[in-house]
């Protein structure tokens, strides 16, 4: 069963400054807390990483999941689905960047199916913990870079 949360943060840095942030894959490791390794599998022509392996703490244990990126609305959208996972079978999402007069809105779409079986309020209560611990951590991030 699929789990489909989203939830938005304003942020004190104009959307720019958090696009840079979210794309800037190679540092995640600085400021995303339950992040241990990220490599770039893949570039586009411009550089830009479009396919990212991200091993992670998830559930007390460790998971290893890769993502590709979709540019094509950025720097407004950027949107990525996941190519592979050890412990989920989707990890889909989306953050929207929106200018507000004191900086950002950015809004976290995430739509995340277990390989395990789990009950629902487990993993709606995990999606959210995903979810805000994101935000908050981009949200620091960005506003110490703006």
């Amino acid at each position: 069963m699929t789990q489909r949360t989203t939830e938005s943060m304003a942020v004190s840095a104009p959307p720019e400054v958090v696009y840079r942030v979210v794309t800037d894959f190679e540092h995640y490791t600085e400021w995303v807390s339950d992040l241990k390794k990220i490599e770039v599998l893949e570039r586009d022509t411009t550089g830009r990483p479009l396919e990212v392996e991200f091993r992670a703490a998830a559930f007390g244990r460790s998971t290893t999941y890769a993502l590709r990126y979709d540019y094509s609305r950025a720097p407004e959208i950027l949107s990525w689905h996941q190519t592979s996972g050890d412990l989920t079978a989707m990890l889909n999402g989306e953050y929207r960047f929106e200018p507000r007069e004191s900086g950002s809105l950015v809004t976290y779409d995430l739509e995340v199916e277990l390989l395990v079986p789990i009950p629902s309020f487990i993993k709606s209560r995990a999606a959210y913990r995903i979810q805000s611990q994101a935000l908050r951590e981009l949200k620091a991030r960005a506003e110490r870079e703006r």
